[in-house]
């Protein structure tokens, strides 16, 4: 069905391809080097007593401030920030960055410390001064241990890229930023990080928020009284863990939009075990293995129960790393695409799957045979293949008992467990090879099955060019920044192809869903949210 247009959003881009070097590379791409020194420095709180929500330093740090010029006439310096700015369009406002350490806890309640950015508008500008609006944004997946989006102005950081475009998308725009880097990652002590524990990320969220705002009075920040929710990839699982935890504790949120969420994340991790493994698996399951053990304690009696023996030894310590992630690879402390073994029971699901599938890889068979049985054995809900559009919209997608420890935190984590109260846009791709689409529309399935009203919830499919609406001109752009990268690949058509399938989901998928979450939040503000 045709729907009439509404708020319109920056036109389609015709140098996005260049975005590779500037936006965010949020899978596989985290490095490690400078700025690492600082990594591990922190006071944790009196024992017994977890200071949630408490400033360590205050008031926090500046570590950069531009006019909206000089940050117009940065970005223009090169064809990454050219391409940026079409995306996310002109600064309004100049963006001063703030660096501040807040206390919060760790998978098991543990008092522990983490840092975030607060990125803050300014100039003369009406959007850019008096009260504004408060963006909560959650980072995507990096395995870089010295993660600081409060250095996003040094190109060597290795979160310079997505710092950037947060920076431009939102700040520039006249939105107060909160940017937490997480617990584990830069300054924080905690040994490991809690990667897609919804539990502690949502708690993590709110702390960074309650201790922001605790020092706004001091670095002249105004707060409008309106929150809004977001993130990418990792982010928008943590984005929607965020929301969950506020409704769940009366706090205030306007609206969120996860972006590219592995929000069914029961389903996601089913997805491997039956033939369909995801681009960067062999970087995500030691990542979860590692958050999950840390919180239930059970998913491997050993880690060579999961991992080759190669792999097994220091594997549950291993991410995130000071290492860059090429330097794992090419060290052989992880295999880059070979999750299973050649000739593994059960098998790709379709050839091009294959790829997973080799020497040196990471998951023994016989840890492959358990789990693929226990989904034959106690399935869940909606998990199976092929997926249809009833079993994405199943009311009951955790009702199962799994036996193998992974299957069961993964279904613990799941955040189809609630039904959010304030609006909620969803984004993604149907062809990402990364976060598969298919745990967006199981989200939204679960949440219409419930009663979600239909105007309360937004789903925009990057893909779907057949629909006509408040979104449609980020699907153009996104189409002409897949058909221009193919035709800036050299080589044959599957050169292309590979080169999109590889870009797509940390590259390509990014800049248009927050653009559409952008333009989302503010018909919510709009319409007196």
């Amino acid at each position: 069905m045709k729907k009439k247009p509404q708020r319109q959003l920056p036109t389609a881009l015709h140098k996005i391809a260049a975005l590779a070097g500037a936006t965010l590379l949020l899978v596989a791409c985290g490095g490690g080097g400078g700025g690492g020194g600082s990594i591990g420095i922190g006071f944790p709180p009196p024992a017994g007593d977890t200071g949630r929500g408490t400033v360590v330093t205050d008031p926090p740090e500046q570590t950069a401030k531009l006019s909206a010029d000089q940050f117009r006439t940065s970005l223009q310096a090169t064809d990454q920030g050219k391409a940026l700015l079409q995306v996310a369009g002109t600064p309004r406002c100049g963006v001063e960055v703030r660096y501040l350490e807040y206390r919060t806890i760790g998978a098991k309640n543990e008092a522990t410390n983490a840092t975030a950015a607060i990125m803050l508008p300014s100039g003369a500008d009406v959007a850019c001064n008096g009260p504004r609006p408060v963006v909560l944004y959650a980072h995507g997946t990096t395995a870089a241990r010295n993660y600081n989006l409060a250095r996003w102005t040094d190109a060597t950081q290795p979160a310079a890229g997505e710092g950037l475009t947060i920076a431009a998308m939102f700040a520039a725009q006249g939105y107060i930023v909160v940017a937490p880097n997480y617990a584990g990652y830069d300054k924080s002590t905690l040994p490991y990080h809690p990667y897609l524990n919804g539990d502690q990320q949502g708690k993590d969220m709110v702390d960074a928020l309650t201790a922001a705002r605790k020092t706004f009075a001091g670095i002249s920040a105004s707060d409008a009284g309106s929150l809004l929710i977001t993130g990418y990839s990792q982010g928008g699982y943590v984005a929607l863990a965020a929301h969950r935890e506020m409704q769940a504790t009366g706090r205030s949120v306007t609206a969120s939009a996860p972006l590219s969420a592995p929000s069914a994340i029961g389903l996601l991790a089913d997805y491997p075990f039956m033939g369909w493994p995801a681009l960067g698996s062999t970087l995500f399951v030691p990542l979860l293995s590692a958050s999950w053990q840390q919180q239930f304690g059970d998913v491997y009696g050993s880690t060579s129960d999961i991992y080759e023996s190669q792999y097994a030894t220091g594997i549950d310590t291993l991410l995130p790393s000071l290492t860059p992630i090429a330097t794992l690879y090419a060290d052989g402390k992880l295999p880059q695409l070979a999750l299973f073994p050649a000739g593994a029971t059960p098998g790709p699901v379709s050839p091009e799957l294959s790829i997973f599938y080799g020497a040196n890889n990471l998951i023994r068979q016989s840890y492959l045979t358990q789990a693929a049985g226990d989904i034959q054995a106690n399935p869940c809900p909606g998990n199976a293949l092929p997926a249809t559009a009833a079993s994405l919209s199943t009311t009951s997608p955790l009702d199962c008992r799994p036996a193998v420890g992974f299957r069961k935190a993964a279904r613990a984590n799941d955040l189809r467990n609630w039904l959010p109260t304030r609006p909620v846009l969803m984004c993604g791709g149907a062809n990402d090879p990364t976060v598969n689409f298919l745990s967006t529309r199981a989200t939204a399935g679960y949440f219409r099955a419930r009663g979600m009203p239909a105007a309360a919830l937004t789903v925009v499919d990057l893909e779907d060019s057949a629909t006509t609406d408040a979104y449609s001109a980020a699907r153009a752009g996104f189409a002409q920044a897949k058909s221009t990268l193919a035709q800036n690949t050299p080589g044959s058509d599957a050169d292309k192809r590979q080169a999109v399938t590889l870009a797509y989901h940390g590259t390509l998928a990014p800049p248009f869903c927050l653009a559409s979450a952008r333009g989302f939040f503010q018909g919510v503000l709009a319409a007196g949210g």
